[in-house]
């Protein structure tokens, strides 16, 4: 009988994207993947370090695996594995933990599924990290998380994705586009680009340092892969999102008009000590770009609060610059210290009483925004793509800009791009519509 495998995935899209590879391995190797839920041979745990929440999340994941099979084998992968793998190893139930270069080499350590009275790590020095591994997902939703770079070389005071996930570098254009035709023929209408720095794609391409292709020429080459039929840009610098790219998405046949572009803060001093690459008017300068040439288009902004040295009148400063900002929503990271980061040491420490307030002024600041922007797209016309999952009763999709849609429960919607005319935002802030054309029969 086959051993059944399950995954679980905490973190970011290329996360999801790795995961997702690595189940297809686990199935070429004679394996059937189950939910997370069900009875499982083996728990195979995708770990994230961007906030403390994370690290706290794994220790109640491996209960619950063990809860569905106290002899299932437990193995964890991912930036907290490579992090502090002896930390992982240490958790009660864990039996294998490997690092960045031996996550996708899984079965290979997959001789022996007996538990182990302590947790085997296979980890590495993260300056060994230093090849590329291209992923995609599928299966899990009706889009698809295409990775076409790892790894950054930049050295923001907070962060620890550099020493969990090691240099920049980036899949072959070559390469990409090929992966774009094996989603393709799997039926999936909409790819997200995802890496850690993906504006900085092209560089370590072939394992050197500089730069056989652009990000803009990425962009251009999968504009003209036949038959995608939406392609989105995940997270992208504001450094490295150019006007060319921008001019481009506004007149492509297929990436659509929604940007995600961290901010992190609205104080030119804090972007200092944080060791951003920008100051604020550059960011001003791109959603102004972005809004004069799709002035439909969704603006996504990551901001941290509750970093060293915000006072409360650099937080209002933050707040406002948001405020007067004609962006759509806020994804809202509160700090939290991380080991061996510069701004672990720095003075200023917010009290964590402070940093939940600011986060739910912000996150409330953040509803306000998609609201507006929502009001502004009512009785326009869009495209949108269902997804699989019956809610309560509904159907829920996305429009091309990101407005999230809800209808009746239809299965013959999911995974169709209906156009649609959108009429009212609802109760529970999503949005109903007219089709203008059912393409459903």
């Amino acid at each position: 009988m086959d051993k059944k495998v399950a995954f679980y995935t905490l973190g970011c899209k290329l996360n999801f994207s790795e995961t997702s590879t690595i189940a297809r391995n686990f199935s070429s190797e004679g394996f059937e993947r189950v939910d997370f839920k069900e009875k499982a041979d083996i728990y195979v745990i995708n770990t994230c370090s961007v906030t403390e929440n994370a690290d706290k999340r794994f220790k109640s994941i491996v209960k619950q695996a063990q809860k569905l099979n106290p002899e299932a084998f437990v193995a964890a992968v991912g930036c907290y594995a490579q992090l502090k793998p002896q930390e992982l190893a240490d958790v009660e139930g864990v039996d294998l933990v490997l690092g960045a270069t031996e996550k996708f080499k899984i079965t290979d350590y997959l001789n022996d599924l007996s538990k182990n009275d302590m947790g085997e790590v296979h980890s590495c020095e993260i300056q060994d990290a230093d090849f590329y591994v291209g992923s995609y997902s599928f299966g899990d939703r009706t889009r698809a998380f295409l990775k076409v770079q790892d790894g950054c070389d930049y050295k923001c005071t907070y962060c620890t994705i550099p020493l969990a996930r090691g240099i920049s570098r980036s899949d072959t254009l070559e390469n990409v586009l090929q992966n774009a035709k094996e989603i393709l023929a799997k039926n999936i209408k909409e790819i997200v680009l995802t890496g850690v720095n993906i504006g900085d794609y092209g560089k370590g391409e072939f394992g050197n340092k500089k730069h056989e292709h652009t990000f803009f020429e990425l962009v251009q080459a999968l504009d003209d892969v036949e038959g995608i039929e939406r392609l989105r840009i995940s997270s992208i610098e504001p450094n490295l999102l150019k006007n060319e790219t921008i001019d481009f998405v506004s007149k492509s046949k297929t990436f659509v008009p929604h940007f995600h572009i961290p901010l992190q803060s609205g104080s030119n001093e804090l972007l200092k000590l944080m060791r951003r690459r920008y100051m604020k008017e550059l960011y001003v300068d791109r959603v102004t770009k972005i809004k004069d040439v799709m002035p439909h288009a969704c603006i996504g902004v990551d901001v941290i609060v509750g970093f060293p040295g915000e006072t409360d009148e650099l937080f209002l400063e933050t707040y406002n610059f948001l405020n007067e900002l004609d962006i759509s929503y806020l994804h809202v990271f509160t700090y939290s210290e991380r080991d061996n980061t510069v701004a672990a040491s720095l003075n200023g420490v917010v009290p964590k009483k402070v940093r939940a307030k600011r986060s739910k002024m912000l996150r409330g600041l953040s509803a306000k925004k998609r609201r507006a922007f929502y009001e502004s797209q009512i009785g326009s016309t869009r495209t949108v793509l269902f997804e699989g999952e019956n809610k309560e009763g509904y159907i829920h999709g996305f429009t091309e800009n990101y407005v999230k849609v809800k209808a009746p429960w239809n299965p013959a919607l999911v995974n169709t791009l209906q156009d649609v005319e959108l009429s009212k935002i609802d109760d529970d802030g999503s949005v109903r519509f007219e089709f203008v054309e059912e393409k459903v029969v």
